[in-house]
Formats: C-alpha cells, structure tokens, sequence
C-alpha cells in the first residue's frame, strides 16, 4: 500500500463529478496507476492472476492457499464443450461478421439463472443449511418448492468428474486452518440426504467460493470469469473454420414443423 490519503472532497462542479465516480478500486492519475492501493509496477510480474482477482474482488491480496483454491475453482469451470448454451451461441456468433469481443459477450450474455446461476444459488443453499444447522429441513423446505437444488446433479455426468478434486482441495485446506470447512460439511450433508444424485462443478465451487468468504452474487461473477476462458477459445476457434452464419443444427437437418 503507498499510504497516500485520498483528496478531500470540496465544492463546486469539479469536485462532484470527482465524487461522482468515487472508487476505491483503482486510482488513476497521470504518471500513477494504483490498483487498491497497490502501485501496478509492483504488481506485474509479481502477483498471479487469480490472486489479482481477489485483490481487486476485496482490497486485500490473498494467502497462498486461499489463491490456490480460487484459482482451482477458476480453472475447474472454464469449458463444457460446444453443447453448453453460451459456448455454442459464440461459436455461432463468431461466423456472424462480428469481431470477436462480441462473440465473448455473446456467449457471456447467456450465463444466466439457469445456465451459469447454479453457483450463485447453491452458496445461497449452503449459507442456508450453516444459518439453520439443520440440512434436512432446509432440503424439505427447498423440495417443497422445486425438487431441483442448485449445485447437485448433472444432466451429461453420473458423476462429475471436477467434484472430487475441488472438494478434495478444499478438505486439505480445512485440515490445513485455511478455511473453517461448515460449508463443506454443509454441502457432503445435502448429498448424503439426496443420495444418490451427486455434486456437480456448480456445488463444488459454491463450496470453495463460500469457504473463501465471497457472496453469493460473485460466485456467478467469478464463475463467468472462468467460463469467459473457454467461451474466447472456442470462438476464436469457430472464427478461423471459415464457416458463415452457422446456425444451431447443420443445414441438412430440418427443424421439426408444428
């Protein structure tokens, strides 16, 4: 940290547009780049990505085994294949005549509640299940509601195959006093309780999200960071295939008329 106090607020037009767009983010004068406080020239070369990330998710820097957990997550969520919705749909974009950070934003766009939220939504369900300490009525509660929780099962996967190492990660942490592990426990409860259907990715990085302290609305934002990875390796991929205008079904397939 430099130590440098930020400028007071004062009167007049200059200083409420200053106010304005006040931030404690990033502070950028000329000559001076400062990301929370941390001088960038210190920083390059010198921090990992995944430790940027928290750095600026939270004004700290990250231990080593707090960064290697977030970045376990990281990597753990970055591709599912072109039959995940926001891949195809960048694939697709990518032979539209668009350049290629809008396909991203594309692929990107469709992370929503259903495709890319479950995250989100089972740090919800797992802060539930430590508030109440009672997993089970929590599960009746939820499955009164709708018979789907958020982070178990998967319609491609028996058994997913990114579940056993990201919680296996997150055990050795706990052992380690890195994380305190209610979360964990929270979640290989709700498992055992809905036996025999499994954890999926979501489940498993809600796990290590919320052991890690974030809210639950940053596990679908770091889970769009993740995901941003593969969705710009498939379309640039797509974009150098020479196909135009690709649609969702090869044009000799007919859609089904109604």
């Amino acid at each position: 940290m430099t130590g440098r106090a930020a400028p007071a607020a004062g009167d007049g037009p200059a200083s409420a547009a200053a106010d304005w767009w006040a931030t404690a983010v990033s502070r950028i004068e000329p000559g001076l780049i400062e990301l929370r406080g941390h001088p960038v020239q210190d920083l390059i070369g010198r921090i990992g990505f995944a430790e940027m990330i928290w750095l600026m998710l939270r004004g700290e820097r990250p231990g080593a085994h707090q960064a290697a957990l977030l970045e376990a997550a990281l990597v753990a969520s970055v591709d599912h294949g072109p039959h995940a919705p926001s891949i195809a749909v960048a694939r697709m974009a990518a032979t539209c005549g668009v350049g290629l950070n809008n396909a991203v934003a594309t692929g990107v766009n469709l992370l929503g509640d259903v495709h890319g939220g479950a995250g989100e939504q089972c740090v919800g369900l797992l802060e539930e299940v430590v508030a109440d300490g009672d997993a089970a009525a929590v599960v009746a509660r939820r499955r009164a509601a709708d018979k789907y929780l958020p982070g178990f099962g998967h319609r491609f996967h028996r058994r997913d195959p990114r579940r056993d190492p990201l919680l296996g990660l997150v055990a050795e942490a706990v052992a380690a006093g890195v994380v305190a592990g209610a979360h964990l426990r929270a979640a290989l409860e709700v498992e055992r309780l809905i036996a025999p259907v499994p954890m999926n990715i979501d489940g498993a990085t809600a796990v290590i999200y919320a052991e890690l302290g974030f809210p639950a609305p940053l596990a679908r934002g770091l889970f769009v960071l993740g995901r941003s990875v593969g969705i710009l390796a498939h379309a640039w991929e797509e974009s150098g295939q020479g196909r135009r205008n690709k649609g969702p079904i090869p044009p000799s397939i007919l859609p089904t008329w109604l």
